[in-house]
């Protein structure tokens, strides 16, 4: 841990006073100072102008960032019979009906994304006290409540990022590693902003996306010109 506490302050005496960085700059600094053991994760976070109490202010969407994500993501699917099997060969690590939804009420939450076809739903919806807090509720708007549940595999598999606002009007993922090349992280990360422009609400009033940062898991933040960091 005083390892940990030492690397960190000495990447934020690197990282100096500096704010506003390109996109570019800001990728250099933070896969420069990720220097831990482990590859570890590029995350971004994005403050919004919006209250998500209210129901027209509520950002969610999916991305596919084009370089994916470096993580292996494992996916549930609830789904019987043929679409159970397309699951299965499509690369699902857990197929299941009511089996499934037991052991998830059981405690046992072994997968990082969970689809589900549109008459699997009235099983699934007695487990939204345990998957919505996790954010992990199938959903038609970001796809994972769907008939292509092969596809749906696919692309979760292949680097597709969800992304819902939290309370306090943030956003955040994480688009890379840092073993990634510089361009493929700039790359991700204009594509994650960009989602998040897209997914713009129909309440959203005055400045909407107000800032945004992007840090290592071990290491401090460093904000991002928002131009930049749009692609312009």
């Amino acid at each position: 841990m005083a390892k940990a506490g030492k690397r960190i302050r000495a990447a934020r005496e690197s990282f100096g006073n500096q704010e506003n960085l390109s996109v570019e700059a800001a990728v250099a600094l933070v896969k420069a100072n990720a220097t831990a053991k482990f590859d570890e994760t590029i995350e971004i976070s994005v403050n919004l102008g919006v209250d998500p109490r209210h129901a027209d202010q509520m950002v969610r969407g999916v991305v596919g960032l084009p370089n994916g994500t470096g993580k292996d993501v494992r996916v549930a699917v609830f789904a019987r019979g043929a679409k159970a099997d397309e699951a299965k060969e499509a690369g699902a690590d857990i197929v299941g009906a009511e089996d499934l939804m037991e052991t998830i009420q059981q405690g046992k939450i072994e997968f990082d994304r969970c689809i589900a076809t549109p008459d699997m739903m009235p099983i699934v919806g007695r487990l939204g006290k345990i998957l919505g807090p996790r954010n992990l509720m199938p959903n038609p708007k970001v796809g994972t409540v769907t008939m292509e549940v092969g596809n749906a595999v696919k692309a979760a598999k292949g680097g597709e990022v969800q992304f819902k606002v939290e309370k306090a009007g943030i956003v955040h993922a994480g688009v890379g590693k840092a073993s990634f090349d510089a361009e493929q992280l700039v790359e991700n990360i204009r594509a994650f902003v960009g989602a998040v422009q897209r997914a713009k609400p129909a309440g959203a009033k005055g400045s909407y996306m107000r800032k945004v940062a992007i840090s290592s898991t071990m290491g401090p933040g460093v904000s991002i010109d928002l131009a930049t960091a749009q692609g312009e």
